[in-house]
């Protein structure tokens, strides 16, 4: 790992871990893996995607939105690596580089920016919190594992 990308995760994990608080935890998982660490897809980012995405049926069931099912045990293979039917030229999710995840783009309401469209997503619900955000964010940077 280079010195950089050390000082971006380390920042980005003690943004997360500093920002905790926020919100009222509708959809925070275990706090980062469980034992402080790193966030982990199941234990972190799932609950806050099936929560916020999947429960509601937009990106959950047999027709999901753009084909992108977020529900437990989907999420990874619909997501990282996977291009964005949106903005093609960006994928869903690109490990170790959020700002490069079009997913992150569109929670964060900046697709625009980036050359997508559509509105900030959840579409129609509250946007995540901050510390939603930078959790998912944090595992992106993590290198987005299916863990």
């Amino acid at each position: 790992m280079t010195k950089t990308r050390h000082i971006a995760v380390t920042f980005g994990l003690a943004m997360a871990a500093a920002l905790g608080c926020a919100g009222d935890g509708t959809g925070l998982g275990g706090g980062g893996g469980g034992g402080g660490g790193a966030p982990t897809l199941s234990a972190d980012v799932q609950p806050i995607l099936t929560a916020n995405c999947a429960f509601s049926g937009c990106h959950g069931g047999s027709s999901p939105a753009q084909g992108m099912n977020l529900s437990d045990g989907q999420t990874y293979s619909n997501t990282v690596n996977v291009a964005s039917n949106e903005l093609p030229s960006m994928d869903r999710i690109e490990p170790a580089q959020p700002d490069l995840s079009y997913l992150v783009q569109k929670i964060q309401g900046t697709q625009g920016g980036v050359g997508g469209s559509g509105g900030r997503m959840p579409l129609g619900g509250q946007p995540l919190t901050q510390s939603q955000i930078d959790l998912i964010r944090a595992w992106i940077m993590g290198g987005a594992t299916n863990n």
